[in-house]
């Protein structure tokens, strides 16, 4: 994805976990962030509290979608996702990408993956790998 790019359509997950978004669903006005994540990714798993923190932080201000995308046949065992989830306290809608989908319409190849769209729903932001303290400082400045 390139920045500027809109928010690329959400309905090819394999399914979803709290709660099914559709594109024209997203609440017009605030940003959006969208991290793709693995349950066998470390790191991953270390900036997720730091996602957590952002987003209690700005409750209400942002709007939060996690997609789980697999990085091997293992990975695919959805009572494994649930887990983690509830583990790591991922609260947001979770799709989950056993198909790809949304990694090709995102050209996401590797995780953690982090895309950050404004109001309009335009690709202002994105970032492969890394910690999310840059990111939370980016969710920051643009969020207030």
């Amino acid at each position: 994805m390139q920045l500027r790019e809109s928010i690329p359509d959400l309905s090819g997950a394999t399914n979803w976990l709290h709660q099914e978004i559709r594109k024209e669903e997203l609440e017009h006005g605030l940003p959006v962030l969208i991290h793709f994540w693995s349950v066998s990714c470390d790191s991953c798993k270390r900036n997720i509290p730091v996602l957590n923190s952002v987003m209690e932080a700005h409750k209400g201000k942002i709007q939060v979608i996690a997609v789980h995308m697999p990085r091997s046949e293992k990975d695919k065992d959805l009572k494994q996702v649930i887990q983690q989830a509830q583990k790591y306290n991922i609260v947001q809608p979770i799709a989950i990408d056993d198909q790809y989908s949304l990694a090709h319409s995102f050209s996401v190849r590797t995780v953690p993956a982090y895309f950050l769209f404004d109001g309009e729903g335009q690709l202002r932001y994105k970032q492969t790998s890394g910690s999310a303290r840059l990111l939370k400082k980016r969710i920051e400045r643009f969020v207030d």
